[in-house]
């Protein structure tokens, strides 16, 4: 679906780790040619970059590390190894490195059709056109990302994904700065007995609702 030049659409997506937002966010993103940035990748990059780094992890070398974040080194297979997944947790805590990032997405919401999806989002950006949280049962979220994690690295096992998921969680909303919550206003989807086309039937009525409200009927193009 095309937008009309004169829509202006910003979207977020919060979740824990497996609970549909990282689907969510690539079907809207299709649906309304929205830019979609996976804001936990960015987290995972610096963790990959400090991890392997033989440097002494400063400011310097953080803004230099964020500085050469595009698309292309998101894509990177290794940004998903349980070791990278435990070192994110660790660093996402960090708050010279959330304030850092948080630049990086302020300056990718600036565009006219965006959607940013992540695990504090909707606090970073509280007048969001629409903000969705997802919700969903760490067991089957945990069965979604082992299907996504058996492929990169047949070794892993269902416990482990499962562990590694409820460590995340509890980490990201515990820490002290931007945790992991639901932001006032958030329209929640709990996902876990629902399939993929339930909640993209979902999520897509809350958002035509928003734009015939917005823009009346007439914001599609022709």
């Amino acid at each position: 679906m095309k937008l009309k030049n004169s829509v202006k659409l910003f979207i977020t997506c919060d979740s824990g780790a497996g609970a549909g937002k990282t689907t969510a966010s690539k079907y809207l993103s299709k649906k309304y040619g929205l830019s979609l940035l996976t804001s936990g990748l960015l987290y995972r990059y610096v963790a990959y970059k400090t991890l392997y780094s033989k440097k002494k992890i400063n400011t310097k070398l953080l803004k230099k590390i964020i500085r050469n974040i595009n698309s292309n080194v998101l894509k990177n297979k290794k940004l998903y190894t349980p070791v990278i997944t435990d070192h994110t947790s660790k660093i996402a805590k960090i708050k010279k490195i959330r304030k850092l990032l948080r630049k990086y997405q302020t300056k990718f919401a600036s565009k006219k059709l965006a959607i940013i999806e992540g695990r504090d989002i909707g606090i970073l950006f509280p007048k969001a056109d629409i903000k969705f949280f997802f919700k969903c049962s760490a067991k089957v979220a945990a069965k979604r990302r082992f299907k996504e994690f058996k492929k990169i690295n047949t070794n892993i096992t269902l416990k482990k994904v499962e562990k590694t998921i409820r460590l995340r969680n509890r980490v990201d909303s515990t820490r002290k700065f931007s945790p992991l919550r639901i932001s006032p206003g958030a329209v929640i989807v709990d996902t876990t007995n629902i399939n993929k086309k339930q909640m993209f039937r979902r999520i897509f009525k809350v958002i035509e609702n928003k734009l015939l409200l917005k823009y009346g009927r007439d914001y599609k193009a022709r």
